[in-house]
């Protein structure tokens, strides 16, 4: 059923043609224009944080290099924010798409209320992250600095938002067009910086914050055409206060589980630089972290692909359809796991020589580490993926909590009996192989053993 005849604030207002593909490929059970994008797009992603790690790494000494790091990490700490609501706004808007459930017109006011608070969240907290600097002494040039960096990071929870409800209404390829365009743009311009042009580092960050301007323009014109926005902020308040109203148990749930999981792969970044150290010890972890942030966005993007063909299966009850979707997102997810773990066996040594040059030395176990991560990484994305956009809340928000208090006892004790940066990761990664397969334990219970 196309968003045109299930859903009035859609009809009549979304291009025929547009519709009719977005239409075509949700219907199909593999989009290959989709599936080319979205392996674009998610490759970009993995590109992007490593030429940013590759960049920074030579026009920045490590001590700098570490704060910017730990300001990207604020950054991404504004997705806390999110707390699972962006998803919510998912399963009901997807929900009323396919006709199987209510709330009307509703949803589209709440979307749009979510989208404009995260834009306010962003433009607040890059204030208060030049503020801060200012109180350290980065001075008011070395703040604006550090504030754009931070908005460059920060803002990709409003993208975040956009992306989730241009698939709720089958509009993501048009989405994804938009996003390679980004990727494209934005690794461009870091690349820049490097010595050989030499584009100020500042120059950058003002080009890529404008890049975000008018990416956010196109977009929110376009949801908007399409009836699944609002083109206004009148009401904001009002319809901000009716959605935590009419999702008040789901938004427990859901924040619940995104807390926990942002906690999960970032309360390190608050450890380690106080237990080992700034400099080389901060830089590996976040290397690690960037690789396996990398692959999870390569994880989700075989997740997406698959997410329209599984949330109709689910809806209409059809289980095999549903079991055969979610194996295909598993099975486009381990194309790029194998590669890059291929890439670690063999090439590692001289892979991190030359993406962290003089900075830091990524010790060989942790590679290893690494490895484990990225195949318990894989487990975990698409069985979540599933979990969240079938609306298991619930489940997912219990398990969360128990792998915080589990990772926090197993890094506390860690750190108590000396354990090494290398003894700290392998603590973590043990704590993490754990919940993967929790997490896969509650897919095949959960939407996957659904009868038919």
């Amino acid at each position: 059923m196309s968003a045109a005849t299930s859903n009035p604030a859609l009809s009549g207002r979304t291009d025929a043609a547009a519709e009719s593909a977005a239409s075509g490929a949700s219907g199909r059970f593999l989009s290959l224009p989709y599936l080319f994008l979205r392996a674009t797009t998610a490759g970009g992603g993995l590109v992007g944080g490593l030429v940013q790690t590759f960049v920074f790494a030579r026009i920045l000494d490590p001590e700098r290099f570490s704060i910017f790091i730990l300001v990207g990490t604020l950054g991404i700490a504004l997705w806390l924010s999110d707390i699972g609501l962006v998803k919510i706004i998912f399963v009901r808007m997807r929900a009323w798409l396919l006709g199987g459930a209510q709330p009307g017109a509703s949803v589209v006011w709440h979307a749009t209320a979510i989208v404009i608070l995260y834009f306010l969240l962003g433009i607040v907290s890059t204030i208060l992250c030049f503020v801060g600097a200012l109180a350290f002494g980065a001075g008011v040039y070395g703040g604006l600095e550090l504030a754009l960096f931070f908005l460059f990071t920060a803002i990709t929870l409003v993208w975040f938002a956009l992306r989730n409800i241009s698939l709720a209404v089958d509009d993501f390829i048009f989405f994804e067009s938009m996003e390679a365009t980004r990727r494209i743009l934005h690794v461009g311009f870091m690349l820049a910086t490097l010595p050989l042009i030499g584009l100020p580092l500042m120059a950058f960050l003002v080009i890529a914050n404008l890049i975000w301007v008018v990416l956010f323009v196109v977009m929110i014109a376009r949801l908007s055409r399409k009836g699944a926005l609002q083109p206004t902020v009148a009401g904001f308040p009002r319809h901000l206060r009716s959605f935590f109203r009419d999702n008040r148990k789901e938004v427990v749930q859901g924040g619940t589980y995104a807390v926990n999981e942002f906690y999960l792969y970032n309360f390190s970044y608050a450890i380690v630089p106080v237990a080992y150290g700034l400099g080389a010890p901060t830089i590996i972890l976040d290397t690690l972290f960037k690789v396996m942030r990398g692959a999870t966005v390569l994880y989700s993007a075989a997740s997406d692909v698959a997410l329209p063909r599984q949330t109709r299966a689910h809806n209409e009850g059809d289980r095999r359809t549903l079991i055969l979707s979610t194996w295909m997102a598993a099975g486009l997810a381990s194309l790029p796991g194998i590669v890059i773990g291929i890439a670690l066996v063999f090439f590692s040594e001289p892979m991190f020589r030359l993406l962290l040059g003089n900075s830091a030395v990524m010790p060989k176990p942790i590679v290893d580490l690494m490895i484990v991560l990225l195949a318990a990484n894989l487990i975990q994305t698409v069985s979540n993926f599933l979990l969240i956009h079938t609306g298991y809340f619930k489940v997912i928000a219990r398990v969360s909590v128990l792998v915080s208090l589990a990772a926090t006892l197993v890094a506390g004790i860690a750190i108590a009996v000396g354990a090494d940066l290398t003894g700290f990761i392998r603590a973590f990664t043990a704590i993490y192989v754990a919940s993967s397969l929790c997490y896969l334990t509650l897919a095949l219970r959960g939407p996957l053993a659904k009868k038919s």
